[in-house]
């Protein structure tokens, strides 16, 4: 029986497919796993149900297990039963969770202790690169075949089984793991060693390796490349032309992802995110590496020869902080490396603690630890849009994409891109003012904030900018005046400047959600930003700039019912209204001034 405690939820569909696997063909041992993340442990029912599956286990693996809370807790459950159970595996983690390691006569007791060559290994490193903990770690485990051949051979053999048994866990596959079961299983397990007394004991395959930090593509006929130089010339020559992309002009997107997830296969999040930039005519560099600090890969393969940034947009899809992922954070390195590159910088949030079902039916939606380490850490680091895109099947463990968000992804990461090509005379910007509460003459108010002389003020630094900003006027009487004809405007008088009018028609085929609307405010048009036949949007163009009025909610009679449904909507004028910006001005971006969010619209996410 094993009992295994990770950070990573990949791990769970590879250790119960190796233990299948064992099961269907083994005469000589039968496995059981158990396995938990490690955020699980902070649930106390979760906690108990540990203790009492240690209590029989014969192995214990854990591995990156960082958070000093959680590393206590572990040790203090695995540290009492350690004499009874045949082996404890622990790869990098906390030193207290390494000195638990027992294979054999091979053990990391003075792990971090002042006298350990291992610690003055670790001090040495940390001042050469200023590498973390984890980072020195793997290090160490790589450089450490080469000393056991000083070792005595029974003690060596016990700790080549602790490199072997490493290996294959980084290797991650489930051939991998079916491997490192095998091994410790008929060398360390009591009863299995019975068992095989007298038989021929199975010989294991080679751990299969993929190089610590590389480039990957699903596709690639080499699986990875070491170099961006060896990348592009399969890329652009063979890639591109069979994807119909065009190298020289196409936007290229940066991807870093977490090698875990390409050596347990589980990659299907990854490979689904590729496809859709690929098919919307983008290039993609995919990097990943086995620590948790990204920043060598970004600066390795995201440069050409010259020095000269490669990418347009990076999308982190650990979604960890840069350095050090969940563990320990290295904002001011992150941020160094993120400005040198100076792209947009998104990274997106793979569901962890909780499955796809989960988070589904959860009116909480993210949960609160995952808020902590996947939007609020990213977002010091300089990170932005923090789009959740996978989920994990609650029965297998495994990634799944999630269509409609990956989609979304895909199209925030182009226009980012695309943003950084377009020249400023083409830009297009919406600037929205807000009208509260209606009937009152009160277009363009906002609390501490002068709308219209800010307006004027960002028009001219536009045009001294380059972009297009037509006749507009120059003083922020004129400006009032042109938006809205008669400065006591009221929202649902005619005096309002009416920009667009949107048919019934339009309006459906081109708002996605507009039917949902209808349970609210019934068939468009509805009574409000509406002329009986049509959805009327209100504002003016200058050249490229859209100054509008944003529709009011529909709920100012009665604000508190707002606050408390549960299924609030805006109402059809207001969606026009955003319909109009985002497909028919087609904005670039837009400017709230002094206008409300839509928090309140939301029910519980």
């Amino acid at each position: 029986k094993i009992v295994y405690v990770v950070l990573e939820s990949q791990y769970q569909s590879s250790m119960t497919a190796a233990a299948k696997r064992i099961n269907a063909g083994s005469d000589n041992m039968a496995v059981e796993c158990v396995g938990y993340l490690l955020e699980e442990l902070r649930n106390e029912d979760a906690f108990e149900q540990f203790k009492k599956d240690m209590e029989d286990a014969n192995v214990f693996v854990g591995s990156l297990i960082f958070v000093q809370e959680l590393a206590e807790k572990v040790t203090e459950v695995v540290a009492p039963l350690r004499d009874q159970l045949d082996a404890v595996l622990v790869f990098p983690s906390m030193p207290e969770v390494m000195r638990l390691n027992k294979v054999g006569s091979f053990t990391m007791k003075n792990l971090g202790q002042s006298k350990s060559v291992v610690a003055d290994f670790m001090k040495k490193k940390k001042q050469e690169d200023g590498s973390s903990f984890e980072e020195g770690m793997l290090k160490l485990l790589r450089t450490l075949p080469k000393v056991l051949k000083f070792l005595p051979s029974d003690k060596a053999a016990d700790a080549r089984t602790f490199m072997m048994s490493f290996q294959y866990w980084l290797g991650g596959s489930p051939e991998n793991l079916e491997s490192l079961l095998l091994m410790v299983g008929q060398d360390y397990v009591g009863p299995v060693k019975e068992s095989m007394m007298g038989k021929e004991k199975v010989v294991m395959e080679e751990p299969v390796l993929l190089p610590d930090t590389a480039i990957w593509h699903p596709v690639a006929p080499d699986m990875v490349f070491e170099n961006n130089e060896k990348y592009f010339q399969w890329y652009n020559n063979e890639h591109c032309p069979d994807a119909g992309i065009d190298p020289k002009t196409a936007p290229t997107v940066g991807i870093i992802l977490q090698k875990s997830h390409i050596n347990t296969k589980d990659d299907t999040h990854y490979v689904s995110l590729i496809a859709e930039l690929e098919s919307r005519g983008a290039r993609v560099v995919p990097i990943y590496s086995g620590g948790l600090d990204f920043s060598g890969p970004v600066e390795s393969y995201m440069y050409d020869a010259s020095g000269k940034s490669i990418v347009d947009t990076v999308i982190n899809l650990t979604g960890f902080a840069l350095v050090g992922g969940p563990a320990s954070q290295d904002h001011k390195k992150a941020a160094k490396v993120l400005k040198k590159l100076n792209v947009p910088y998104m990274c997106a949030v793979p569901l962890v603690f909780q499955s796809f079902e989960e988070w589904q039916a959860s009116e909480l939606g993210l949960h609160p630890i995952q808020v902590a380490l996947q939007v609020s850490l990213p977002e010091i680091d300089g990170a932005i849009e923090p789009i959740i895109y996978a989920g994990r099947e609650g029965a297998t463990g495994r990634s799944v994409p999630l269509a409609d968000r990956v989609n979304l992804l895909a199209d925030r990461a182009m226009k980012w891109s695309n943003l950084r090509i377009k020249k400023n005379q083409d830009k297009k910007i919406a600037v929205t003012i807000f009208s509260f509460p209606p009937d009152k003459g009160n277009v363009g108010t906002a609390a501490y904030l002068d709308v219209f002389d800010s307006i004027k003020a960002v028009l001219k630094q536009l045009k001294k900018e380059g972009y297009d900003v037509g006749e507009a006027p120059d003083s922020k009487e004129d400006i009032m005046e042109s938006v809205l004809n008669d400065p006591e405007a009221r929202i649902n008088s005619p005096e309002l400047n009416v920009a667009y009018r949107m048919s019934t028609d339009e309006y459906y085929e081109l708002t996605p959600y507009a039917k949902d609307l209808e349970e609210n405010w019934g068939p468009a048009p509805g009574n409000l930003n509406s002329d009986g036949q049509n959805l009327v949007v209100y504002g003016k163009q200058f050249g490229n700039v859209f100054i509008g009025v944003q529709p009011s909610f529909g709920y100012e009679g009665d604000p508190m019912r707002l606050l408390f449904a549960k299924s609030a909507s805006p109402h059809h004028g207001f969606a026009a209204y955003y319909t109009y910006l985002e497909k028919i001005f087609e904005a670039d971006a837009v400017l709230h001034f002094g206008t409300h969010g839509s928090l309140e619209f939301l029910p519980g996410k």
